[in-house]
């Protein structure tokens, strides 16, 4: 052993510190990349994982801090730009997500995420055009991937343009049978467009193998009050919010579907009217 000691080797750091991500173990993983980046602070992919963990781990100013390096180092890095605006997003600096994104897709017209990023901060300021336009250029750049096409469905749903999601969610399942997020999606556009039945039949399905989601119980209650189920829907009322009482007691409130129900003594104990 030298009489100093010596350094760690940056490289074993660097597999330790990859290998605790993939566990998720993201507070592990930057205590290793710290040590990386004391030894070298411009080590471009400690930098840039340790702003991956910190975001992972929702501490997003430091993440930010992160990625500005990155971006000081190579002012072209479209990954550091999208991810910075991530943890801007998560701050609830809409605008500033919104720039680094456009600033990611200026210094890599190619990049998928940093489109579908945008798309989504526009679909939370209601610009639900202009982001079916940015999800739409997302899946033609990555056409296998089906987050952008599911959430593409999502946005034509909130449209009203049930039709279209019901079609875009109909061929995500095709190519993707196992994408539950798509077949759950399908259900509710099926009940959306007065197709209860072809619904309960979804959400039956899907709680074969996840028979404790409050989302699924939520819409098979629904669905079986379109059907005028009532008292199977009411008891799937109740088993809903027992797991979620803030949140599903809302929904049932404002469900014009539960309105036949207003006067029923049963509903109105459920949601507390």
């Amino acid at each position: 052993m030298g009489l100093f000691g010596s350094k760690v080797n940056s490289e074993d750091l660097m597999y330790n510190a990859m290998s605790m991500m993939e566990k998720n173990q993201p507070k592990v993983a930057i205590t290793l990349f710290n040590k990386i980046l004391k030894q070298d602070s411009e080590n471009i992919s400690a930098l840039f994982n340790k702003g991956l963990a910190l975001n992972q781990r929702r501490k997003y100013s430091d993440a930010v801090t992160c990625f500005e390096k990155l971006i000081e180092i190579n002012p072209k890095d479209a990954q550091a730009f999208n991810n910075k605006g991530i943890a801007m997003a998560e701050m609830g600096n809409i605008q500033d997500a919104s720039e680094c994104y456009d600033k990611a897709i200026e210094a890599d017209p190619k990049n998928a995420a940093s489109y579908f990023n945008k798309g989504v901060l526009l679909d939370k300021l209601q610009e639900h055009e202009e982001s079916i336009e940015f999800l739409d250029k997302a899946i033609s750049l990555e056409p296998r991937k089906p987050n952008a096409m599911v959430y593409k469905g999502i946005v034509l749903g909130k449209m009203k343009k049930h039709e279209e999601a019901l079609n875009c969610f109909q061929n995500v399942c095709k190519k993707y049978p196992n994408n539950q997020d798509a077949f759950f999606q399908k259900g509710i556009q099926l009940a959306e467009l007065g197709q209860h039945e072809k619904a309960l039949r979804v959400f039956d399905e899907i709680l074969t193998k996840f028979k404790d989601n409050v989302n699924v119980i939520y819409a098979k209650s629904r669905s079986s009050a379109a059907l005028e189920k009532y008292p199977e829907s009411l008891e799937l009322l109740k088993q809903a919010v027992s797991k979620n009482p803030k949140i599903i007691r809302k929904w049932a409130k404002d469900e014009k579907i539960f309105e036949k129900l207003y006067n029923n003594d049963q509903f109105r104990k459920i949601v507390k009217m």
